[in-house]
């Protein structure tokens, strides 16, 4: 039996900001992208909901760091919401805050809610390298929700200079090569591929920040342009987090919806989803070639939609990501894994990806009907995970009911995580590992992931002068998972690497 219409989630508006004055003095701060995004997405329903929002859902915000984040947007919208909140740090947080909407919604809870999110880190940026003071709302003393670097990054991560997404992202990537049976250069060619098709997205999209397409050579080629950020990552492959852009997602009941007169194909219906994570630090994960977390939210997501998915946009901060997540899938390699663009070429707010992501396919699923579509975003580093099924007809209720975590489902999954052996000094062979590049365009640092032969877990430093060691590493010919090496213990008490 059908949800009744008044406890019936559905999208009706969305709406995106962009923000590009030549002088950065003159752009808007975040609060008032978000305010101006919010405006618009109450224009696309067609207006009259701004003043009966009940819920504020305002995404982490990291260019500006304010107090009382949703209480002042809510001040500055005129609008006073009986619930509004400010989340926290992670690139899935959109989608949750969506999915968790429509529960509110559903419930009888909530009646009309917003969830947007917005960043002028580029406005920032520029604005410090002239000068210049920014004529914003002063930054908070104490801003409410901060990253605490303790909650994502460990003591022995940071000696080691490996403690950035950027720089844990190709632990998987490096991994998995060897587990799909690819060379480095066949895999570095999958990623391409992909993120041409991607940067083909983002040309397309008026409301994207960046708008060139780009072909597989010119994305996975070092050039001036081009440089090498961590292996085998380019610049191009690499989150575009520097923006002046904000986004928002109105969502009612259906009745509400219908009683406004809102065309029945501009109305997108939320279907369910799921989230699990991984733990946080890196080291205590059950290895890199897959994760469970994720495999269990995009299983619960196939079972909501077993007919498959008509399009989907794979978060995609780094390209391992959006290939892990299509093969578990089950996606072909030709299939487009983005309708927004892509974080390296549409680019987004630190935390707001997938907000836009929304607004770009609820805008292709009015263009071109279709009963489900996949929204999915990741958090950290492989580490929080949420799927969200949209599409233009009604969600089956016992789905959208369903309790959307499946954190039981990845840990049933998961081997056994290894000892960590931090003192270990002998044989160990290569899982994975991580080589950061300076501007100079040369290996910087880097660490290597690896098994004793007890099966424990090492983390070692690596050598970027040991050539022998770095030729093995960085060879596009052959995979070094599994090679052998030895590592032993310095004066610093970190573990050190060599291929012999």
């Amino acid at each position: 039996m059908p949800l009744p219409a008044d406890r019936t989630p559905v999208i009706i508006g969305v709406g995106e900001v962009l923000d590009r004055p030549a002088d950065p003095a003159a752009a808007l701060e975040p609060l008032a992208l978000m305010a101006a995004a919010v405006r618009a997405a109450d224009e696309d329903a067609g207006g009259g909901f701004l003043n009966r929002i009940d819920s504020v859902d305002v995404i982490n915000l990291v260019s500006w760091r304010y107090d009382r984040v949703a209480a002042r947007l809510a001040e500055r919208l005129g609008i006073m919401p009986t619930r509004s909140v400010y989340g926290l740090v992670g690139g899935e947080t959109p989608t949750t805050a969506i999915h968790e909407a429509a529960l509110r919604i559903m419930n009888g809870n909530s009646v009309v809610a917003v969830i947007t999110g917005g960043e002028a880190q580029n406005a920032v940026a520029k604005a410090k390298a002239a000068g210049v003071q920014l004529p914003w709302t002063a930054p908070a003393k104490q801003p409410e929700n901060p990253i605490i670097p303790s909650e994502h990054v460990t003591p022995l991560g940071m000696q080691h200079g490996i403690f950035q997404p950027i720089h844990i992202y190709p632990l998987y990537e490096n991994a998995t090569v060897a587990a799909w049976g690819l060379t480095p250069r066949a895999a570095l060619a999958e990623s391409g591929a992909a993120y041409e098709k991607i940067s083909a997205a983002a040309a397309a999209n008026p409301h994207a920040w960046g708008r060139s397409a780009y072909s597989s050579g010119e994305i996975t080629t070092v050039s001036d342009d081009n440089r090498m950020i961590c292996w085998p990552y380019t610049k191009r492959m690499v989150a575009n987090n520097n923006v002046n852009a904000a986004a928002a997602v109105l969502m009612t009941t259906l009745a509400a919806a219908r009683a406004a007169g809102i065309a029945e194909d501009r109305i997108i219906h939320v279907h369910g989803g799921a989230s699990a994570g991984e733990h946080m630090d890196f080291l205590k994960r059950d290895q890199y070639v897959h994760s469970a977390a994720q495999d269990a939210v995009l299983g619960q997501a196939m079972r909501i939609a077993p007919a498959g998915f008509d399009r989907v946009e794979l978060y995609s901060c780094f390209p391992t990501v959006p290939k892990m997540a299509r093969r578990s899938l089950g996606l072909g390699a030709d299939v487009p894994l983005s309708v927004m663009g892509g974080l390296s070429f549409a680019g987004a707010g630190l935390n707001c990806y997938m907000l836009h992501s929304t607004c770009a396919m609820v805008r292709s699923l009015r263009e071109r009907p279709a009963d489900q579509a996949l929204l999915y975003g990741q958090g950290g580093y492989v580490t929080k995970h949420h799927a969200l099924v949209i599409g233009c007809r009604p969600a089956e209720p016992a789905w959208l009911m369903l309790n959307r975590d499946v954190q039981d489902a990845a840990e049933d999954a998961r081997l056994d995580v290894p000892r960590f052996a931090g003192s270990h000094a002998g044989a160990a062979v290569i899982e994975s590992f991580s080589i950061v590049f300076g501007r100079d365009g040369q290996p910087s640092h880097g660490s290597v992931v690896g098994r004793t032969p007890e099966h424990d877990r090492v983390f070692a430093k690596v050598a970027v002068a040991d050539a022998e060691t770095m030729a093995a590493l960085l060879s596009l010919d052959a995979h070094p998972i599994g090679l052998p090496g030895r590592v032993s213990v310095g004066d610093d008490g970190l573990q050190q690497w060599a291929m012999r």
